[in-house]
């Protein structure tokens, strides 16, 4: 549905629901200090609505702004997504919207890869559902259990992956900035 239908559909739902209240429109006027004119216009579509008149209008019927606008039905709210596999990880994404927060759920295999710190604007938020998640930031070198949640400034160097003991099964939030590539914090020892 377009902008211009649901606009289209705004002056029918206006009349509807000031005649279900059996409001005159001089008494709608009164109460808005909208020109009875201009009320005229909004319910024949000659005239587009705006915030300006749908708010003082949605005050008086006392009805949220949605109802006079038509606000679409929400849809189904389930995140269905097919992982993706990243460095060696699968991924689930757990949020659909680009931008904002994004959240995954991560599976790492037993393995024991040589830490590689990277940094990036932003934070990260890790929560480890099973397994053993090691971490190591900055000067810091944990383990996180199932259960144990960590949060950190991505700009400080970082790298997290399994302990080499199993796999390990994770949540990864974080912002926007942490889309953007990591950058290497320091160069490869060869």
């Amino acid at each position: 549905m377009t902008t211009d239908d649901v606009l289209a559909e705004v002056g029918p739902r206006l009349r509807r629901i000031r005649k279900e209240r059996e409001v005159t429109l001089a008494a709608l006027s009164e109460a808005t200090g909208i020109s009875v004119s201009t009320l005229s216009r909004l319910e024949s579509g000659l005239r587009k609505p705006s915030l300006e008149l749908l708010l003082p209008i949605a005050q008086a019927h006392q009805v949220p702004l949605d109802e006079l606008v038509g606000a679409p039905p929400v849809g189904d709210p389930r995140v269905r997504s097919e992982p993706i596999q990243r460095y060696g990880r699968t991924h689930w994404p757990l949020t659909r919207q680009p931008g904002g927060l994004q959240a995954f759920k991560v599976l790492e295999p037993q393995r024991e890869p040589a830490p590689e710190p990277r940094v990036h604007e932003g934070y990260e938020w890790l929560y480890v559902l099973s397994g053993k998640l090691r971490l190591v930031l900055g000067d810091h070198d944990v383990v996180l259990v199932a259960g144990e949640a960590a949060e950190f400034d991505t700009r400080v160097p970082h790298w997290f992956g399994s302990t080499g003991e199993g796999p390990v099964e994770f949540l990864s939030l974080f912002g926007p900035q942490g889309e953007r590539m990591h950058v290497r914090a320091r160069p490869k020892q060869s």
